[in-house]
């Protein structure tokens, strides 16, 4: 039996991926156990690591780092790309609010941190202070850029060596989830928070809502209108609409931008719901139309962009109306019906909702491709051009007043950077940033859990002499205020005086901790997806601010 003993206490390249396989495996399961219905998921890795390393079990330095950064890599890029397209939408309209909140949220945390810092007369450094606030937060990009800064400063010979903040992340984290539960159930019983108003309230904001289109039936009573061509009539309503089909008699046909309107006529309508009472008012009345006598000659389906040439390209660029005869009358993206407005930029994956002839249909399938084994394709030049350039990008030397050396984005915020220029932007530099839901959730695990264990693997010596033997309840007892304080007093600030609706808020509050046991809290308590709307909204600008401010702190006071 020893060669089984030596490939566990060896060091060798079977006895590196052996440990790891063995941390993130078990790892992994244990993770998926719940407490009171909350697990730690994947976070539980971490504390697997920690338990090996404890046994003496390690693996290379050289090669624990580079798979550690590498991890952490993937994880930030895989993030950003997913986040990239709503992140500059997310300042929008009720957004910009939501996103002041959750940046107060961040700013109110190192406050804190900085104030126990003080209070305690420097006892816990802030380089483990630093730890204990991401672990706080659950916020493990920051963990990644705290380490990031620490090892610069270290290389810089500003350090002798570098601090094991992981052991105030993984001391922190447990009640940091449970501590931002606790922030939603305590806001929730100071304001006697009723679950029926708040669900009214939301259906009442919904009903107004202009992303979800909507269908209606209108027959032309405005004799203004009569002898109009298609494109005057939409200057002078000045709303977004798509006519779907015109009925004329018993004649069904998809009108063009130059067809002549007459009083009498029947239009298939797809429009924004805010957008609907104005358009009736201005064109005629509403009315009840069978349209499946249309389908004899017209049909209507969903065509998936998978030519690549039709990347970034604005859905009035294609002239699909008048070279095909076909009407665009709505657009799926990731699950969202948008409207099909002229100037809508396409991306791979979209689903365009196309009615015309069946013959005409098929050609705009050839057109914009419809191969779901397309889709499936992998297109990892992007990705791998996106590290390339975020890492060129982190490793740039900003220099700011007052801090003794130059800060750098570093190896988790120049990737998540450029990812989420590239899921926003990329398109214009003809790369393609689709990826199914399935494989961004698959390279950002295998990330996750290889940045988690090698953390885990290379502080797991140090953890009992210095948490248990140490100031380890005071790390707990620092960690559960820097959770509570901040997210009691935007939530109390944002239910009393900016009427937030519960459900949003208790979003707002799981993103801005990027804490997702949280958000599957509120989205069981809630039932509906106002919640995970906050969420998402919230969670790019957050995860941004939480990696920037962790190294700040570090290259400030260490």
């Amino acid at each position: 039996m020893d060669w089984l003993v030596s490939l566990f206490t060896g060091d060798g390249i079977a006895h590196t991926i052996l440990l790891y396989a063995l941390v993130i495996s078990v790892g992994v399961m244990l993770g998926k156990i719940k407490v009171f219905g909350i697990s730690l998921g994947v976070t539980f890795v971490l504390f697997v690591g920690l338990f090996v390393g404890h046994l003496g079990l390690t693996v290379n330095h050289m090669l624990l780092d580079f798979i550690k950064e590498f991890g952490l890599i993937l994880f930030v890029f895989s993030i950003g790309l997913q986040v990239g397209p709503g992140f500059f939408s997310s300042f929008k309209k009720g957004g910009m609010k939501l996103n002041f909140m959750a940046v107060s949220i961040v700013l109110l945390g190192v406050a804190t941190t900085i104030a126990i810092y003080y209070i305690l007369s420097g006892r816990i450094p802030m380089a483990m202070m630093v730890g204990i606030l991401s672990g706080a937060t659950t916020n493990t990009p920051g963990l990644g850029a705290a380490q990031e800064a620490l090892k610069q400063l270290f290389d810089a010979g500003q350090i002798s060596e570098i601090p094991q903040i992981a052991l105030g992340y993984a001391v922190a984290y447990p009640l940091g989830v449970v501590g931002i539960i606790l922030a939603l159930i305590l806001v929730r019983l100071i304001f006697k928070v009723n679950f029926d108003d708040e669900n009214k309230q939301i259906e009442a904001e919904n009903n107004t809502s202009t992303i979800q289109p909507e269908q209606l039936t209108i027959r032309i009573t405005n004799p203004a209108l009569d002898g109009r061509k298609l494109y005057d009539v939409k200057k002078l309503v000045e709303k977004k609409f798509v006519i779907s089909r015109l009925k004329r008699g018993d004649n069904y046909f998809i009108p063009q931008a130059d067809t002549e309107l007459h009083v009498g006529d029947i239009l298939l309508i797809v429009t924004g719901q805010c957008d609907e009472e104005a358009i009736c008012a201005f064109i005629g009345e509403p009315d009840e139309v069978d349209w499946s006598g249309s389908e004899q000659r017209m049909v209507s389906r969903r065509i998936i962009i998978t030519q690549s040439k039709i990347n970034g390209k604005t859905l009035g660029s294609l002239r699909l109306r008048s070279v095909y005869g076909v009407n665009v009358t709505r657009v799926n993206r990731s699950g969202i019906d948008l409207l099909a407005a002229p100037n809508l930029t396409l991306q791979m994956g979209d689903r365009v909702m196309v009615v015309g002839e069946l013959e005409a249909i098929e050609k705009v399938e050839k057109f914009l491709g419809n191969t779901l084994k397309r889709l499936n394709e992998p297109h990892i030049i992007t990705i791998f051009i996106g590290i390339f350039l975020g890492i060129i990008l982190g490793s740039i030397p900003f220099a700011f007043p007052g801090i003794p050396m130059p800060v750098r984005l570093g190896l988790a915020g120049g990737p998540l950077i450029v990812a989420i220029l590239i899921g926003r932007f990329g398109y214009k530099a003809k790369l393609i940033t689709y990826t199914t839901l399935s494989a961004n959730y698959m390279l950002r695990e295998i990330g996750i859990c290889l940045f988690l264990a090698s953390v885990g693997l290379g502080a797991g010596g140090q953890f009992v002499e210095t948490v248990i033997s140490g100031d380890g309840l005071l790390w707990v007892a620092c960690g559960f205020l820097i959770t509570i304080i901040p997210l009691l007093i935007v939530g109390i600030c944002g239910r009393k005086f900016l009427k937030l609706n519960y459900f949003t808020l208790m979003g707002l509050i799981a993103g801005s901790t990027t804490d997702p046991p949280a958000l599957a809290y509120a989205n069981s308590v809630a039932g509906n997806d106002a919640p995970a709307v906050a969420y998402s909204t919230v969670y790019p600008l957050t995860m941004f601010m939480r990696v920037l401010t962790a190294q700040l702190l570090i290259l400030i006071f260490v």
